[in-house]
């Protein structure tokens, strides 16, 4: 019988610990999303939140496939919670589609994260266009979600820039970068 708690850490990049730290990011994905600074508009179910803006911490900390795991699982279950099931499928994907662009090395705050938040401000309004388009079979309508899905991913983008740089000058990213 060996005595498990003189037993060394478990390794950085850990398949355990990356999934848990994807489990805990898909968590607060769900609540800024749902609950958390959540804003009905219009009448297609849609709404502002903050969420995205912890996709993109996800996308940092994370390795790819645990980064778009999350962000997919916690945009999915917010919208089946929030009462917006119809867009479950097309925020899996969407949300899934920003973590590649940014980075997971170096800063948080760099050329690159602002390049993908960029990215992003092209990704989620065209994603959502297409879904609407295709739910609703009409390519007119969509076009009225655009500028709230653009300031929302905006707003997303500029709430992550603020942490990271805050992040950045605490030195955490050094320390929990990889799982």
């Amino acid at each position: 019988m060996t005595n498990r708690s003189h037993s060394s850490p478990l390794p950085l990049r850990s398949p355990v610990i990356c999934l848990v730290t994807a489990a805990m990011f898909a968590a607060i994905i769900t609540l800024t999303t749902a609950y958390l600074f959540h804003i009905p508009i219009g009448t297609a179910g849609g709404y502002i939140h903050i969420g995205d803006a912890f996709i993109y911490l996800a996308a940092c900390f994370l390795p790819l496939p645990y980064a778009m795991a999350a962000a997919a699982v916690g945009a999915g279950m917010a919208d089946l919670l929030s009462g917006a099931a119809i867009w479950m499928v097309p925020s899996l994907l969407i949300k899934a589609a920003l973590v590649p662009a940014f980075p997971r090395e170096g800063k948080l705050f760099c050329r690159r994260s602002i390049l993908a938040v960029l990215l992003g401000c092209i990704i989620t309004p065209g994603g959502y266009y297409l879904a609407e388009g295709i739910l609703t079979g009409s390519w007119v309508v969509p076009l009225a979600s655009i500028p709230m899905n653009l300031f929302q991913g905006a707003a997303n983008g500029l709430l992550f820039l603020i942490m990271a740089s805050a992040l950045d000058r605490s030195g955490v990213p050094g320390r929990l970068r990889g799982c």
